[in-house]
Formats: C-alpha cells, sequence, structure tokens
C-alpha cells in the first residue's frame, strides 16, 4: 500500500507493526517543513503512547506550536506533525475546530487501543475507508487500498452510474463496493473490541447559513465589515499557505483568482515563481493565456516561466496521465500538465486559483441555474408532464441541439434538478440508455446506482435555510463539483508530479468573510454578494485593466484537437468530452464489457 503511493512522498518513508499484528502504520513523505529525518512518519509523541501518519499541511501551526510551547512541551521538530500530534494528547477529538488546514490524518492511541482518523472541512485531501467489520484500511487513494489486497473489487453501483452522469465518481462513493470517503470535516474512533464512534467538527452548510451570522450589526459597522472583509480574510489565508521551508510557486493563468493570490503573495514580500501553460493551439485567440499572465508576472515582480506543450507530448503522455488518476474522471489534464511543468522547474509547493468560481459566482451557472429553476418550477406539480414531454421532444432536438433541453420541465424544478441540467454530463435517462447491447448485468447496476444517487439529492426546504440563489448555487458547486471533481483532480494530478498544491481560496476564514456579506444580505441590508470584480479590489497595486476586462475562458486545454491528432488508435469520429469520458472508462474496464 506504501509503495503505491511513492509518488505521493518521494523523499522518505516510514512503516510500524504492532508486533500482536493488530495494526499497522505506513507512509510516504513528501518533506515540505523540516525536511530533516525528525520529520519522518510515523511519528510518535514524546511518552510513546500516540503515533499519527498525515497527509497536508496545518496552515496556523505556527500558533499552535507557540500555544503548546507555552504550557510547556518541549518540541523536538519543526514540523506540523508534532504540532497536530501534541494537540491531540492534550485534547482529544476537540482539536479537530482548532485546525486550519487540508489534512487527513490517523493516529493511533497505543494505551486505549483506539485508532482515531479525521479529515479537513472542504474535503480538500482524500481518505478512504474500506471497513468489512474485521478489518479497517485507510489510504489517501483508492489504489493503495486495493494493492494491500483483502478487498473484493465488486463494483459500487453509484459510483460507476455517478461516473456516467457526471464525469466523476462522487462522494461517499468509490468504484468499488465499501470503499468509501471519510465524509469532510468529520471524525472516526475505532476502539477496543471493535466499536466505531464518529462526529462533526465543521458544517458548511451550517457556516453558510442566511440566519448564521449572529445578530445583525448597525449598518455603519456592516459596510466596514463588507469594505475590509474580503481583503483582510484573502491577505491572512496567501500568508498562510506561504509557509514552508521549500520554494513556493503559483499557478499563474489569465484569470482573476489566480492573479490576484500573486498579487497578495507578492505584497508580503515572498518570493513569486509563476507558471503558467501555453498552447500552440490557442495562439492569437481568446484562449491564450499566456499574454496577460506574463503580464501580471511583471506588475508583480515573479519569476515566471511559460511551459509550452505540444500535440507530441500529449501522446508521450497519455498513458502516463490515465495511469495516475486514482479515481476516472473527465478532468485533471490541465493540473497534471501545469503540475508537471511545475515539478520540471524545482517546485515542491504550489498555489491554485481553485474554488474562486465557486465562492464568487464566477461559473454561468450562477445565472443559468436560478433561471432553470424559475422556468421549470410552476411545473414541478406534474412530474409526468415533465417525462413526457422529455420523451416527445428528444428524437426532434438530438440531431439539432443538447438533448437537455428537453429535459427542463422534468429536472428544473428544484435546485437539485437545475443543478443536475447544468452540470450532468449525462441526464438520468441517457445513463440508462448505456446499458444497451453491454454485459446483462448493467442495467440492473445503473437503475441501483441512479436510486443512491437521487437518495442524496437536497430539497428545495432542505437548502431554503441558505437564503438567496447565489449562496444556494455557491454551496452545490462547492460540496458538488469542487469537491467531487476539482479538488481530488487537483490532488492525485499534483502528487503524481511530487507536487503539493494549496488552495487559498478554499479556507474557513475566507468563506466566513463571503458567509458574512449573504447573512446581512438576507437580513434586508443592501448587500449584494461578493464578486470576482471585489476580489481583484484586493490587489495593490490593482490587476491590470486588460485582465479585467478579458472574457472569462476557463483553464483550458486543446483535448479535442490532440485527440484526434494524437496515434492512439482512436477513430476520427470520437469528438468532444463524451468520447473522453469513454476513453477513461476504457482505461479503468468500465465500459460495461
Amino acid at each position: 500500500m506504501r509503495e503505491q503511493m511513492i509518488r505521493r512522498g518521494p523523499d522518505g518513508a516510514g512503516l510500524w507493526r504492532e508486533a500482536e499484528g493488530r495494526i499497522g502504520l505506513a507512509h510516504r513523505r513528501l518533506a515540505i517543513l523540516d525536511p530533516t529525518p525528525a520529520g519522518t512518519q510515523p511519528m510518535w509523541s514524546t511518552d510513546g503512547r500516540y503515533a499519527i501518519v498525515f497527509n497536508g499541511e496545518i496552515y496556523n501551526f505556527q500558533q499552535l506550536r507557540a500555544e503548546l510551547a507555552r504550557q510547556g512541551h518541549h518540541f523536538r521538530t519543526h514540523t506540523d506533525t508534532e504540532v497536530l500530534l501534541e494537540l491531540y494528547r492534550r485534547e482529544g477529538d476537540r482539536m479537530c475546530a482548532r485546525l486550519r488546514g487540508m489534512y487527513a490524518a490517523g493516529i493511533w492511541d497505543r494505551d486505549a487501543q483506539t485508532l482515531f482518523l479525521v479529515r479537513d472541512p472542504f474535503g480538500i485531501k482524500p481518505l478512504y475507508l474500506h471497513d468489512d467489520g474485521q478489518t479497517l484500511r485507510f489510504a489517501s487513494q483508492v489504489k493503495a487500498l486495493l494493492a494491500g489486497g483483502g478487498i473484493a473489487q465488486a463494483v459500487e453501483p453509484a459510483g460507476l452510474a455517478g461516473y456516467w452522469l457526471w464525469g466523476h465518481v462522487p462522494e461517499p462513493w468509490s468504484l468499488y463496493q465499501g470503499v468509501v470517503s471519510l465524509p469532510p470535516g468529520s471524525w472516526l474512533r475505532l476502539e477496543r473490541g471493535g466499536a466505531r464512534k464518529t462526529g462533526q467538527f465543521h458544517n458548511l452548510f451550517a457556516l453558510m447559513r442566511a440566519d448564521d451570522g449572529g445578530p445583525a450589526r448597525p449598518a455603519a459597522v456592516a459596510d466596514e465589515v463588507a469594505a475590509g472583509g474580503l481583503r483582510e480574510a484573502m491577505l491572512g489565508s496567501v500568508r498562510h499557505h506561504l509557509i514552508a521551508d521549500v520554494p513556493v510557486g503559483i499557478f499563474l493563468s489569465a484569470g482573476i483568482d489566480s492573479s490576484t493570490i500573486a498579487a497578495l503573495a507578492a505584497e508580503t514580500g515572498a518570493t513569486l515563481r509563476t507558471v503558467t501553460l501555453g498552447f500552440a493551439e490557442y495562439r492569437g485567440t481568446p484562449a491564450d493565456e499566456t499574454v496577460q499572465a506574463e503580464q501580471v508576472a511583471r506588475r508583480y515582480g515573479a519569476q515566471h516561466e511559460t511551459a509550452w506543450i505540444t500535440q507530441q507530448e500529449f501522446a508521450d503522455i497519455l498513458d502516463d496521465f490515465l495511469e495516475s488518476m486514482d479515481q476516472p474522471s473527465t478532468d485533471g489534464l490541465n493540473t497534471w500538465l501545469v503540475s508537471r511543468a511545475a515539478a520540471q522547474r524545482g517546485l515542491k509547493v504550489v498555489l491554485s486559483g481553485l474554488g474562486g468560481d465557486e465562492l464568487l459566482g464566477g461559473y454561468p451557472s450562477f445565472r443559468h441555474i436560478p433561471l432553470m429553476r424559475a422556468l421549470g418550477h410552476p411545473f414541478s406539480r406534474w412530474p409526468a408532464l415533465g417525462r413526457g414531454i422529455r420523451r416527445l421532444a428528444t428524437p426532434i432536438l438530438r440531431p439539432l441541439t443538447s438533448v437537455k433541453y428537453a429535459g427542463l420541465l422534468e429536472y428544473g424544478g428544484s435546485w437539485e434538478g437545475a443543478y443536475l441540467l447544468r452540470r450532468a454530463l449525462r441526464l438520468p435517462w441517457e445513463v440508462m440508455e448505456l446499458s444497451r447491447n453491454r454485459a446483462p448485468d448493467i442495467h440492473d447496476i445503473f437503475r441501483e446506482g441512479l436510486l443512491k444517487l437521487e437518495s442524496e439529492r437536497m430539497s428545495d426546504s432542505d437548502l431554503a435555510p441558505l437564503g438567496g440563489s447565489h449562496a444556494i448555487v455557491s454551496y452545490l458547486e462547492m460540496t458538488r463539483y469542487m469537491r467531487h471533481r476539482l479538488l481530488r483532480d487537483a490532488d492525485w494530478a499534483s502528487m503524481a508530479h511530487s507536487l503539493e498544491l494549496r488552495t487559498p481560496l478554499v479556507d474557513i476564514p475566507v468563506l466566513r468573510a463571503v458567509a458574512h456579506r449573504w447573512s446581512h444580505a438576507t437580513a434586508g441590508q443592501r448587500h449584494r454578494s461578493y464578486q470576482k470584480s471585489d476580489l481583484a479590489a484586493c490587489a495593490r497595486p490593482l490587476l491590470p485593466d486588460e485582465l479585467l476586462t478579458r472574457s472569462k475562458s476557463g483553464f483550458n486545454i486543446p483535448m479535442q484537437e490532440w485527440l484526434l491528432a494524437s496515434d492512439d488508435g482512436s477513430s476520427p469520429s470520437q469528438r468532444g468530452l463524451r468520447d473522453w469520458q469513454e476513453r477513461v472508462a476504457r482505461s479503468f474496464s468500465l465500459a460495461g464489457n
């Protein structure tokens, strides 16, 4: 299991087994803080009672360390791992709410014979479990769990159907029955005798509720907080995310998110190194990010490099990319390529602008989803009518445009349904169509999987406490698309190159600043939600005007052109995201045969 994750940690390895053989802990190390051998894991507490294996970063570890030192603890290392271990020794699971960072950890208590597992509030770092009632296995990758043996690799219907529906496997499921994710912001304790206890220490829904801001403040105070809250939160977040004992770089696109992070990093006095991807196919088009990225780098004094990627390179690395993928996804190639470029330039840590669109309304979904719900909601009382219209309209629309338009009345009447229309790669009835001409049991597996997925949807009344449409769409984007795809893909795609990717916009204090504005807007005060322009205003000096007026292009790669040009046996008719989804599925043997 440990060696399956060697790319995640090429700087060292540790292994400990209890003499009785009841527990073993293994770790691969990517040395970011205190790269000396003192930071090797598993790490034991000074009294020899607790052992920890830990993946991620605790960004407020310096403050916690100072507090523990005042209480008399003498530190042996300069790692956040030791801080986490000592904090648990003193406070147990109460420590969780005090942590700021991205993390997954397992802590063994030798005296009490208990294993404690914990995962960060956003789910930035993965933590997969397999518990058959006799043995509990946990790891940072599904492939690592499988490498350890003892897991029957039966397909999980919700994981399989979820991949064909969304283009990724939604949590808590994986592709395999019994392999699940520990929910973000929660912990699990396995006790002597096999008892299992769980707890939750962070709940994003509760944090984002419209009534979670406490008593309404006077208007003048609210104005002051609204004016300074986001900048203060962002500057603090970037400062914390820059803490490392190795060079830290920035993935710089031509977008507001990464450019603002670069500006704030420069303001802290950090030495800036930025990396941008360039593609010949995009030269002279709005999708070319290199020109504006270089302009931003010059403005803030960054040492900047553009990594130009060619079709031939894509053909050469395609197999390695697919092998790196821990769970199937139609995304991740852009992060994989820029991570590869950063690692080739000697970087071990990078900051990314991931999360800004979900929090600040940067996606078209913030306009489209409320509109679809408004159009479909009057018909939500008659679901049979929506299904009937979809069946009649689909043959007409299929040759002309997306068949999703046929499902507006069937799905658009609720927030979750409208989100499905906007984000799903296929609609549920299309997933069922895939069972035709495939293995006989695929139809039943897809049906069972879709029923599981549907049971997890939140009703409109469930979402109502969030308040306005912006907060609702933001919550859906953060807990669906961002968590299940972007964060997971960012983790395996960067770690495939032994690179730690950090996300300053995915941070509890930043979310609190934004949610504070929502709470006052809902309370009747005249504050709109924070938007990308507010994030751009955090930069000192301000971002270039050309960047602010540039149309959003996203973090794109010329996938279609590359697939058609690569010598990989693909037919010339293979085009589009659905064809790429089939290609990824074949690499996981998921084509249904």
